[in-house]
């Protein structure tokens, strides 16, 4: 998992200290810093003015080394710095004194017409909203409608969220050191970050490794090391069976969507289990996959004696209520792999407590799959699981007490163990937007959790790779498409990890 990491601005100030008590000057992790921004500036710039804006603190360093190292490469640069010369300290004053040129009063800087502004304001670390000459400045870069390259994030981003702080550049790129943070991930900070380019300072793997980060970007250098694998001897029953539970007449769909989703990401057996007025519906539309009648709780225990039924996906089109929380019951005492969306969720709305004591009772390797709206119902008023702020801080509390991986989904879904550990995942896509997208996301899950994934590494790895199916293939995307891209993604990936 080297490299996944997202280190928040707490731990990226840990490793520079580290870095600088093992020997690194910390001037030197600044020139480096300012040599990436420079290069990349050139790259977007060409033979352009390029305006660098300077703030007070080691962002503002970083730009006085890249100012210099492009006037040194012969480019017109201007440099503007918020705030007065003599008031720079440390690094960043000996960074300013390297520069030679003159240096304007941002407050009159003008950005129009510049071929690149390089915005060195305010890092990750910003704890208060700008305001004033700051807030004003920003406004003109936006204004401006020129290229913005932002160093580490764009100025009034807080880096550990990627909520605004009050007014917030819009970069066209933006540089960062070492890893990315959370808020290059999170909505809005990842659109108004741009593509981001980690530069590498000098901060070795092992410092990072070293200060304990918890949260990773998702991707197959996570959780590829224990996705499925067919050996020579595999054959259906050693690559599990997942159960999907369907809803009454009329509302088959869902739970069939979910069926397929299991059954194309590599579960050996999928049963979908239906109530009996829903037998003829389900029966008409299904083939691989098999059927039986399940017709309330009861019916589920008996079914669930049948060990090798090892992992079971309830919510989608379920319906809601008493009979619902019945079922999940069942399910979750049962002990085995248990993926609850939708319905199965807002059964519990406001009941967050009585569910999780469900999964404990059960030790079910559980995982809950909410859209914001279900996540809301169900910890509503719920203590210690925040109602808005950090959708990475919401996602890991809400883990924390129902003893479940959550998946918060959204563009910028949020993957979040109770142990504390957590995925932001970078690939999604608005062609996800479209009815039973999530039924089958629940599908995927389920199908890994049955192949024997845990739940953590299931469910990320179900994240990214129903996106990179949706963005395989793209306009007019349907539900039914995502299974039937998966194994194009799946021969992909499984190239990529040396395993196919």
């Amino acid at each position: 998992m080297v490299g996944t990491e997202l280190i928040t601005t707490g731990e990226m100030r840990q490793a520079d200290a580290a870095a600088i008590r093992a020997g690194t000057p910390g001037l030197a992790l600044m020139r480096r810093a300012g040599a990436a921004v420079a290069e990349r500036a050139r790259a977007l710039a060409g033979e352009g003015r390029i305006l660098v804006l300077c703030g007070p603190g080691n962002n503002g360093g970083d730009g006085f080394v890249a100012a210099a190292l492009l006037a040194g490469a012969g480019l017109p640069v201007e440099v503007a710095l918020l705030g007065p010369r003599d008031a720079l300290t440390g690094d960043a004053a000996a960074a300013a004194s390297e520069w030679t040129g003159p240096v304007l009063d941002a407050g009159g800087a003008d950005p129009a017409g510049a071929a690149l502004v390089i915005d060195a304001l305010f890092g990750a670390g910003l704890s208060r909203p700008l305001e004033g000459e700051a807030a004003a400045l920003v406004s003109r870069v936006n204004a401006a409608n020129v290229p913005v390259l932002a160093v580490d994030v764009p100025s009034g981003l807080d880096g550990d969220t990627g909520a605004p702080r009050g007014a917030t550049v819009t970069a066209t790129e933006t540089v960062t050191f070492v890893r990315r943070k959370p808020g290059h991930l999170l909505l809005p900070g990842r659109r108004l970050c741009g593509p981001v380019t980690v530069a590498d300072i000098g901060i070795p793997d092992a410092v990072v490794a070293g200060i304990g980060v918890r949260t990773h970007v998702n991707g197959p250098a996570l959780w590829g090391a224990t996705f499925p694998r067919l050996a020579e001897d595999s054959h259906k029953y050693t690559r599990g069976h997942a159960v999907v539970l369907s809803g009454p007449a009329h509302r088959t769909g869902a739970a069939r969507l979910a069926a397929r989703g299991a059954l194309r990401i590599g579960a050996g057996l999928v049963t979908v289990l239906s109530p009996a007025s829903a037998l003829p519906e389900n029966a008409a539309q299904l083939t691989a996959i098999m059927l039986r009648p399940c017709d309330g709780a009861d019916d589920l225990d008996d079914a669930l004696t049948d060990e090798r039924l090892n992992a079971i996906v309830a919510g989608p089109g379920l319906g809601t209520g008493a009979p619902t929380r019945d079922l999940v019951r069942v399910a979750a005492e049962a002990g085995r792999g248990l993926v609850l969306d939708a319905d199965a969720l807002t059964s519990f709305s406001g009941k967050a407590d009585e569910l999780a004591g469900m999964i404990a009772a059960g030790e079910a390797r559980a995982v809950a799959t909410p859209h914001d709206g279900e996540f809301a119902r169900l910890f509503k008023g719920v203590a210690g699981v925040p109602a808005e702020g950090s959708k990475l801080a919401r996602a890991r509390a809400a883990a924390s007490v129902l003893g479940a991986v959550v998946v918060l989904k959204g563009a910028d879904t949020v993957i979040a163990d109770p142990d504390g550990r957590a995925a932001i995942n970078p690939n999604g896509t608005p062609w996800l937007g479209t009815a039973g997208s999530g039924d089958v996301l629940c599908g995927f899950i389920g199908g890994l959790l049955a192949q024997g994934m845990a739940p953590f590494e299931a469910a990320a790895a179900a994240v990214w790779l129903h996106a990179a199916a949706a963005l395989r293939h793209g306009p007019g995307l349907i539900s039914e498409d995502l299974p039937e891209m998966m194994p194009e993604v799946l021969r992909e990936v499984l190239e990529g990890l040396g395993a196919a």
